[in-house]
């Protein structure tokens, strides 16, 4: 039987709920082979003060976010302004390229 948690890798994205209950969404920083657990910088929680930090969840307690596959403009600037949060420049690098090619592709077609 496979399981899904041991393809978990650092930069994953991945949400989950902590034993308190309150969700959580981040990306993995550290994995605890050996653990069964991820350190996971928290961007947006029900939690507003772990926020920006990291903590320690079970492999367990989370699951991976699938890779986005955006169909329009509104969800690239939402990713675009994650990226800016997360002070990932090589992805909104690639996300700001994919939504100007769509312009172009949009503007072309007018």
């Amino acid at each position: 039987m496979s399981n899904q948690h041991s393809i978990l890798k650092v930069g994953d994205w991945v949400k989950g709920k902590l034993l308190t209950g309150e969700l959580v969404i981040g990306y993995i920083e550290n994995l605890d082979t050996q653990g069964g657990a991820v350190k996971a910088k928290i961007v947006t929680s029900d939690n507003k003060t772990i926020e920006g930090k990291s903590i320690p969840l079970l492999n367990r307690q989370v699951n991976k976010i699938p890779d986005a596959h955006v169909k329009n403009k509104e969800q690239i600037q939402f990713l675009i302004d994650l990226a800016l949060e997360t002070g990932d420049e090589e992805w909104f690098l690639e996300l700001t390229a994919k939504l100007n090619s769509m312009r172009e592709l949009a503007e072309g077609v007018k």
